[in-house]
């Protein structure tokens, strides 16, 4: 088997690639796909232009990193998502605008927002009904600003 190998090289990176993107299959999150595909490459290539087991190596190792190059390339500029803040629920919260149901005391609190309940911190003591932003998060705790009310010019 391994004269089948030496005198036919492409069956050699045929396999290898086949085994490579069966093992891709199995759950490897793309670390084996480009190098199997560099493989199947190199393989046919071999089939059509006989090479030296050196350049053939050398093909394999430049088109892996090709292919990952590539890769690379086109998943960065994908992942530019507008969910950055995706399972960041208390940084969501930056800029939000929210009613005081409770006064704070000496500047602390706690507000209701959806079904949970948040500590909120403000420079001064605020009365129940203030409508607040929130500013910043530290830790746990949103800090919160009253809202300035918008004048409309006549």
């Amino acid at each position: 088997m391994l004269d089948a190998f030496v005198s036919h090289p492409h069956w050699f990176w045929l396999t290898l690639g086949g085994l490579l993107l069966i093992a891709e299959m199995l759950g490897t999150n793309g670390y084996l796909l480009w190098s199997g595909i560099a493989a199947l490459s190199v393989g046919l290539a071999c089939w059509a232009f006989p090479f030296s087991w050196e350049m053939q190596g050398v093909l394999f190792a430049l088109l892996t990193l090709i292919a990952v190059f590539l890769w690379y390339r086109w998943l960065t500029k994908r992942q530019r998502c507008p969910d950055a803040l995706l399972n960041q629920r208390a940084l969501q919260m930056v800029g939000m605008t929210l009613t005081l149901t409770e006064n704070l005391s000496n500047g602390l609190g706690h507000v209701r927002i959806g079904d949970g309940s948040w500590r909120v911190q403000a420079q001064q003591d605020l009365p129940a009904g203030t409508r607040v932003v929130v500013v910043s998060l530290e830790g746990v705790t949103l800090r919160i600003a009253p809202q300035i009310p918008e004048h409309t010019e006549r």
